[in-house]
C-alpha cells in the first residue's frame, strides 16, 4: 500500500514526505529492535526515493500528541530515577541510544541526501517549547545537550527543532557549512499580519503563517502562501452495506470475578503500570458478604482513568467517562445486592495513554476510589479493600482480532434477546476488485446510537404492517453525567420532542409518564418519517423497589402522514394518548390485535417488570401473533390492548 499512497501524494504535487520514528514499535525492549513488515523503516525511505521524491526523518523521538505516550516505550517508566525529556542521564541514555541507532540504520543504506539518499532534512525533539518552563533549569540545558547530541551524529544534513526558538546553532533555521555554503528558512508565524524581516543585510516580505526558503541565504525561491495548485475532491464508492444480522456471528467476552484473578492487591493499583501498556483494558474484582441492612445500594466510583464499566454478579449495571477537558469522573449506578457473597468486576479503560504535557512518567490513572453507599450514614469503603486484577480481555488473550487466531473463539449466532457490554462481532466478505484502498465505513454505527430506520431493519420491523409499531426498551443515557437532561442525539439526527410529558394514571396515582417524538434530521430524506412515543416509570416508585430509573419502553412506528402535514396531524390522532393506563394487575391479559393502535393501554405490573431488568438489552425485537403484540423480555411479556 506504501506504493500506491507515495504515488497518489506526488501525483498531487508533493515532493516531500515526512514520517516520525515511533520509538515504541521500533524498541518493544531496551536494545530489542524490530524494523520488520510495517515497521520497515528502511524500506519506506527506498519507497520514497524510489518514486522520485525526498524525505525528512522526525526521529523525535518524542511525538506531541499524535501517538499513544508520545511513542515512548512503556518500558521507560520502569527506569530507576528517570524524568522524561529534561537534562536527566538515565532518559539521556536511552534517547541517545535510540537515536543513534536509526541515523546508523539510515547510513548503513545510504539514505541521507549527502550520500545520495532522500533523505534531507532530520529532527530531534518536538515542540519542546510547550513544557521547557515546567523542568526549570533542567529544560534550556536539555535542548542544548539534545541539539549537540544530534549534530555529532554527522548525517550531513540539517537538524531542526520544531517550534523551539532557543534551538542552538546549527539546530535552527540557518544553515552553513564548511565551503560556505548557506541556506535560510524565514518564518512568519503572525496568522494575520505581513512581517518585515531583516536577514544578512537584506529585507524580506512575509505573508501571514508563511515560511520562505533562501538556498543562498540572499534570493527567495519559495513561499509557502504562494503557492497555488488545484485540489481534488476526494471520492468514495460504496462496495457493500452491512445491515442485515444474516452473515454476523458473535462472541460473547468473560467478566473475570475475584476467584478467577490470579494478581491480588489490598489497593487500587495504578492503571498503566499494571497493564504495562499491553492492553488499554483492567479488570478490578473483588467479592463481599453482604449486610442486609444496606437497603437502597448506590455504587460510587471514582477514576483517573477515561472510561468504566461496572458488573454486580456478572450484570451490567451501568458505565461512565471522562472527557478531554475533565480527566477525572465518578459513577453512581443504584445497583441490586444479593443476599450472602456479591462479586463486583470494574472495567477500567484507557483509550490510548497520555501523549502530551511534562512529566508523564508520574501520571496516575484509573480508579482511585470505590464505596458502595447505603444510605446517608451507612457505606462500604473498598478503596483499601483485597481486589483481584485482570490485565486485558479474554478475546485479546485469544488474538481473535487476527484472521488466523478466529478460531480460538466459539462463535455464535448474534443473539438479539441479551445485548451484553463486551461482545466481539465478524463477518467475512469477498474484497473489492481492483488494488485501491480500501475503508471500512463505521460512523452509521453512531458509536452505539442507531438511526430509527436501522432499528426498524435490525429489529424486524420489516414484519409488521403499515401502521404497526414496533416496541423496544432502552436505556438512556445523559448529556452530562452529572445533570439531568437526556441524550437525545442519534449517529446524524435528533429525536426532538413534540410535547411535555403526559401523566400515566393507575389507581389514582400517577405511575409514569408518557412523552412524543419525531426524527429531525433537516439534511436527511428521513426527516420527519419517523415517530416515537417514550413510557417510563415513575422514578420514585422504581428507587422505592430498588430499580433502576433509566430504563424506558419505546413505541417506534413509520409516519404515514403528508409530508406537509405530518407533526400536525400526527399530534391531534395521538390526543387519546392521555387515556393510557398501567394497569397494576399480576395476571397479565393478551386481547386482539388491531392494525392501528389510537387509543389503548398497557397492561403491566410494573415493580414485576422492573424487577426482571437486572440486565436489560439496549432493544428487544418485537414478535407478533395471533393474539396481539408481545414485546419479550427476561421471563416478562408485555401486551398492546387497543381498548382505551
Amino acid at each position: 500500500m506504501w506504493s500506491s499512497l507515495i504515488a497518489k501524494g506526488k501525483e498531487g504535487g508533493l515532493n516531500v514526505i515526512q514520517t516520525y520514528v515511533f520509538w515504541n514499535l521500533h524498541e518493544p525492549q531496551p536494545g530489542q529492535y524490530d524494523f520488520s513488515g510495517r515497521y520497515d523503516l528502511v524500506k519506506f525511505i527506498k519507497e520514497i526515493q524510489a518514486q522520485g521524491l525526498y524525505a525528512t526523518l522526525r526521529i523525535g523521538p518524542y511525538i506531541e500528541s499524535e501517538w499513544t505516550y508520545g511513542g515512548f516505550p512503556f518500558w521507560l517508566h520502569d527506569v530507576p530515577d528517570i524524568v522524561y525529556r529534561s537534562d536527566n542521564e538515565p532518559f539521556k541514555f536511552y534517547m541517545q541510544n535510540f537515536t543513534t541507532k536509526i541515523v546508523n540504520l539510515m547510513k548503513s543504506e545510504g539514505l541521507y541526501a549527502s550520500q545520495g539518499g532522500p533523505i534531507i532534512l532530520s529532527q530531534i525533539e518536538n515542540e519542546y517549547q510547550n513544557v521547557e518552563a515546567a523542568f526549570g533549569e533542567k529544560g534550556p540545558s536539555y535542548v542544548q545537550w539534545a541539539a549537540k547530541m544530534a549534530v555529532e551524529l554527522e548525517t550531513g544534513v540539517p537538524w531542526v527543532m520544531c517550534k523551539q526558538i532557543d534551538a542552538p546553532d546549527p539546530v535552527a533555521y540557518v544553515f552553513q557549512d564548511a565551503t560556505e555554503g548557506c541556506v535560510a528558512f524565514l518564518v512568519n508565524n503572525d496568522g494575520r499580519e505581513n512581517a518585515t524581516v531583516q536577514f544578512q543585510n537584506l529585507t524580506f516580505q512575509l505573508l501571514p503563517k508563511s515560511i520562505s526558503i533562501l538556498p543562498d541565504c540572499e534570493t527567495e525561491i519559495f513561499n509557502t502562501a504562494k503557492v497555488n495548485t488545484e485540489y481534488n475532491e476526494r471520492k468514495t464508492t460504496t462496495i457493500q452495506t452491512f445491515t442485515a444480522i444474516v452473515g454476523w456471528e458473535e462472541f460473547k467476552d468473560d467478566i473475570p470475578n475475584f476467584l478467577d484473578t490470579s494478581l491480588k492487591s489490598n489497593t487500587l493499583l495504578e492503571h498503566m503500570n499494571t497493564t504495562k501498556d499491553k492492553s488499554d483494558y483492567l479488570w478490578y474484582t473483588l467479592s463481599f458478604q453482604h449486610n442486609t441492612s444496606c437497603t437502597e445500594p448506590v455504587l460510587h466510583v471514582e477514576s483517573l482513568g477515561h472510561v468504566a464499566h461496572a458488573f454486580v454478579n456478572n450484570i451490567y449495571a451501568g458505565a461512565a467517562h471522562g472527557n478531554h477537558d475533565v480527566k477525572g469522573f465518578t459513577m453512581e449506578i443504584p445497583i441490586v445486592l444479593n443476599d450472602g457473597m456479591n462479586n463486583i468486576s470494574i472495567l477500567g479503560v484507557m483509550v490510548g495513554l497520555p501523549d502530551s504535557g511534562a512529566f508523564l512518567e508520574r501520571r496516575f490513572t484509573g480508579l482511585t476510589k470505590v464505596e458502595i453507599h447505603c444510605g446517608e450514614l451507612e457505606l462500604y469503603n473498598f478503596t483499601n479493600y483485597e481486589w483481584g486484577y485482570q490485565v486485558g480481555l479474554l478475546g485479546e488473550k485469544l488474538e481473535i482480532y487476527t484472521e488466523n487466531k478466529l478460531g480460538n473463539a466459539e462463535w455464535s449466532k448474534i443473539d438479539l434477546s441479551t445485548k451484553q457490554p463486551l461482545t466481539w462481532y465478524k463477518t467475512v466478505f469477498d474484497a473489492p476488485i481492483g488494488n485501491d484502498p480500501i475503508a471500512l465505513d463505521l460512523s452509521p454505527m453512531g458509536k452505539g446510537s442507531l438511526e430509527p430506520w436501522e432499528i426498524w431493519d435490525w429489529y424486524g420491523g420489516d414484519h409488521l404492517e403499515d401502521g404497526q409499531a414496533l416496541y423496544f426498551f432502552v436505556r438512556l443515557k445523559k448529556v452530562f453525567l452529572n445533570g439531568s437532561r437526556i441524550c437525545r442525539r442519534v449517529d446524524l439526527g435528533t429525536w426532538a420532542g413534540e410535547d411535555s410529558k403526559d401523566r400515566i394514571m393507575a389507581i389514582g396515582n400517577v405511575v409514569g409518564f408518557k412523552k412524543r417524538f419525531h426524527y429531525e434530521n433537516h439534511v436527511s430524506p428521513y426527516d420527519g418519517d419517523w415517530v416515537m412515543h417514550e413510557f417510563a416509570i415513575d422514578s420514585s416508585s422504581l428507587r422505592q423497589h430498588k430499580k433502576p430509573d433509566d430504563i424506558v419502553l419505546c413505541q417506534m412506528k413509520r409516519n404515514l402522514l403528508s409530508k406537509k402535514n405530518k407533526f400536525k396531524q400526527y399530534c391531534i390522532n395521538s390526543e387519546p394518548s392521555k387515556h393510557f393506563n398501567i394497569a397494576v394487575q399480576q395476571d397479565i391479559q393478551v386481547f386482539e390485535s388491531k392494525k392501528e393502535l389510537v387509543g389503548y393501554k398497557i397492561e403491566f405490573d410494573p415493580h414485576v417488570l422492573f424487577s426482571s431488568l437486572d440486565q436489560v438489552p439496549l432493544l428487544q425485537e418485537s414478535t407478533q401473533d395471533q393474539s396481539g403484540f408481545i414485546i419479550h423480555i427476561s421471563n416478562c411479556s408485555c401486551f398492546i390492548n387497543n381498548r382505551s
